[in-house]
């Protein structure tokens, strides 16, 4: 996307009109399994305006470019643009300028965003576009609700649903409407992201934080509506969400390379926990070869009141969704950890080269 355009404000933006264009947005890649569902709630919509859907395609393992062609074929409202390069800042960019072509109407004033893991209920264009008229916010957004089907991506959504999880962050957790630092996916006035110079391509990830950030910056309002329900589908295997994390908290350590003043208390607690973890299992290793009990006892403290606090987090968890037993429930403290560990290793690394060459995960 181009450099932002200093001479315009946020405030220049006109209001939407409740049957404005829409142009729906995503960045898609290995999303075979649910890419026909994430899309066909998008075309459910009743939004009364014009509605497109511009997929950005990356380079896949599976099927995902052919089911893309085929949904495309079927309905002229979707369009599938190549992202070569995979990455969701990139993909974003081009799907947005793609939307303000000739292809579409230029009343398309409202950008939303989705994924290919998303499943929209089929109000929730109409009420985006209200929302951002009756608040005068620059984005709003609702809630993020995870659903699993096996027992790994049910724990994992149980999970990013609970404090304990990912923080206690409104669209994870829920609560009261108003003005929110981000809002997950995001309806936004389309001028207003045009304005900050939309995604930023050098992210790969913590592109929807960034962007929400200098849409702050530039004096605009996010909202937040817990009345907004979007559903979500985790990863399927323990490795799987290993990886999501672990490259997630690369890119959050990134993030608060470049910009020190959006270190929060919920990002730096897990990387704060594998440096103790990691202190721990020196004194065990010393308490040990010396054989003093005082030392492994120090050594212990530290992981045993961890894992104290996740199985007590998890049982939390479970009794207050009553349908998660069995192997769901056993498999919870687990991913919690696995989140925690992955997220916090991942920070204290840093960056690689690999993982900012790889936009997979």
């Amino acid at each position: 996307m181009a450099e932002p355009d200093e001479t315009v404000t946020l405030q220049q933006a006109g209001e939407p009109a409740p049957t404005c264009g829409v142009t729906v947005v995503a960045c898609v890649r290995d999303e075979e399994a649910y890419l026909a569902a994430a899309v066909g709630s998008v075309l459910a919509q009743d939004h009364e305006g014009d509605l497109r859907l511009v997929l950005a395609v990356g380079p896949s393992d599976d099927a995902t470019a052919t089911i893309a062609a085929a949904l495309a074929g079927q309905d002229d409202r979707v369009t599938v643009v190549d992202n070569p390069t995979g990455s969701r800042s990139i993909g974003l960019n081009l799907a947005i300028e793609h939307g303000a072509g000739a292809e579409v109407s230029a009343d398309h004033a409202v950008v939303v965003r989705v994924d290919g893991h998303t499943e929209l209920p089929p109000d929730y264009v109409r009420r985006c576009v209200g929302l951002l008229r009756a608040t005068g916010a620059v984005g709003v957004g609702g809630v993020m609700t995870p659903v699993g089907v096996g027992t790994v991506q049910a724990a994992a959504a149980r999970a990013m649903s609970h404090p304990a999880g990912i923080g206690p962050a409104s669209f994870h957790t829920g609560g009261r409407a108003g003005p929110a630092e981000t809002v997950y996916l995001g309806a936004f006035r389309r001028s207003a992201v045009q304005a900050v110079g939309g995604y930023d391509p050098t992210l790969f990830r913590a592109e929807d934080w960034d962007l929400c950030l200098r849409l702050r910056r530039a004096g605009g309002l996010l909202w937040f509506d817990p009345s907004l329900v979007v559903e979500y589908r985790p990863r399927r295997t323990l490795r799987a969400v290993a990886k999501q994390f672990w490259r997630t908290g690369m890119w959050r350590r990134e993030v608060v390379r470049r910009d020190p003043s959006t270190a929060g208390l919920r990002y730096l607690a897990p990387p704060v926990l594998v440096m103790f973890l990691g202190l721990s299992l020196l004194l065990v290793a010393c308490g040990a070869a010396v054989g003093s009990a005082l030392v492994l006892g120090a050594g212990l403290a530290v992981p045993v009141t961890y894992l104290l606090g996740v199985l007590v987090a998890a049982g939390h968890a479970a009794s207050r969704r009553p349908a998660l037993r069995g192997k769901v429930a056993l498999t919870l403290p687990v991913v919690l950890v696995v989140m925690h560990v992955c997220w916090g290793a991942g920070f204290v690394r840093g960056l690689t080269a690999r993982a900012a060459a790889d936009h997979r995960a």
